[in-house]
């Protein structure tokens, strides 16, 4: 560990102490310092990369549907500049309206869908249908489908957008229609 050197020193027949000197011997501490390392690397956790389940259809049969009542859905359209526009209900007759990605937008969007659906069928048979444009960014989609998660969302659909949308928002774009 350490060691002080105090043997007296003679001269001339007379004692003469030195002054202690002290030397540090750092080898345990760098053995404690490796040893930390070592516990710490093995016991600590490993951050394990996070993916979302998604079932994909299967493309051998392709006339399988899911039937969706209308009343039970509601369609999210993504667009840039984090812009969601919405309609519930089919796209034939749908009135599109415009909210974003805060809890008091999408969150509050599916939380009333879902009363209504409840009201009307008597149970919870809500459907999200996702449709990202070719504006949204990626970081939208897995917002969306975040807050499925949060609200407990059983079904939901990720989609392209169809004709009658694109010529929609089109209308919409160009008649500057914000909410």
């Amino acid at each position: 560990m350490a060691e002080i050197n105090n043997q007296p020193h003679q001269k001339n027949q007379r004692t003469v102490c030195n002054k202690k000197s002290t030397r540090v011997d750092l080898t345990p501490m760098v053995d404690l310092g490796f040893i930390l390392i070592t516990f710490f690397v093995f016991t600590a956790a490993i951050n394990e990369s996070k993916a979302m389940n998604l079932l994909l259809p299967n493309d051998d049969n392709p006339k399988i549907e899911d039937e969706i009542c209308e009343s039970c859905a509601i369609t999210f359209i993504l667009s840039k500049n984090n812009v969601v526009h919405y309609y519930e209900g089919l796209e034939k007759n749908a009135s599109y309206k415009v909210t974003d990605y805060s809890s008091k937008g999408i969150r509050e969007n599916i939380v009333e869908k879902r009363k209504q659906v409840i009201k009307k069928r008597g149970k919870d048979e809500m459907i999200i249908i996702i449709k990202p444009g070719k504006e949204s960014t990626f970081k939208n989609l897995v917002d969306v489908v975040d807050e499925c998660n949060i609200s407990v969302v059983k079904r939901y659909y990720i989609d392209e957008l169809n004709e009658i949308e694109h010529k929609k928002l089109f209308q919409i774009k160009a008649t500057g229609y914000q909410q």
